[in-house]
């Protein structure tokens, strides 16, 4: 059973994909998204030693929220596949690129109109949510990497488990968010408005 599961989350990445290349984006806007993706790499390198606490989730969600929602799933995903160079290829890698990935759209989602990223609170709630998600998400690959099938029984026992590590993903996004997003939003709207690419 864990092997279709795997494939399919993998395979379920190929439409965002597709729908990003469907738009036919400019070569300056591919330079821009992997810059961030390759500072989203670099991030989660640095913070290595700390597991749960990287910039990873917040660095996703604020090129969703300056590109749009193809962007930031792309970013997410690619974030997740390129690191895990690093940190070790496997069958959790599509479920990264899926957690990760999502975290990005719903970021550029949320914030279609501009008016997340210019409300603090809103943006750090958000950043508690995907926290929990990215749990979520991570805790459906133990249930299934142990081999014995999808029980919901067991994926609750490995949802209570895992909450110190949750709360350390939603610390970690809402604090990196408070620092990081006011700093890169300006810069990264500058680069889009000036360039007019990615659009939503």
């Amino acid at each position: 059973m864990s092997i279709p599961i795997v494939l399919l989350a993998a395979v379920s990445c190929i439409p965002y994909y597709y729908k990003y290349e469907k738009k036919k984006p400019q070569t300056r806007e591919h330079v821009v998204l992997a810059v961030m993706t390759a500072l989203t790499v670099i991030s989660r390198m640095i913070f290595a030693p700390v597991p749960g606490f990287k910039p990873v989730a917040a660095m996703v969600m604020i090129c969703g929220m300056a590109f749009g929602r193809e962007s930031g799933f792309l970013c997410g995903s690619l974030s997740a596949f390129v690191s895990n160079f690093f940190f070790g290829q496997g069958p959790w890698t599509p479920f990264q690129m899926i957690a990760w990935g999502s975290i990005g759209w719903f970021s550029g989602m949320l914030n279609r109109t501009g008016q997340m990223e210019k409300r603090r609170i809103r943006t750090a709630v958000f950043g508690i949510l995907a926290g929990i998600w990215y749990s979520l998400v991570m805790n459906l690959w133990v249930v299934i990497g142990a081999g014995e099938g999808l029980e919901w029984i067991r994926y609750g026992a490995v949802f209570i488990t895992s909450l110190p590590v949750t709360a350390e993903y939603c610390v970690s996004n809402v604090l990196f968010l408070w620092i990081l997003v006011p700093g890169f939003m300006k810069r990264l709207n500058r680069v889009k408005y000036k360039y007019g690419f990615f659009e939503f």
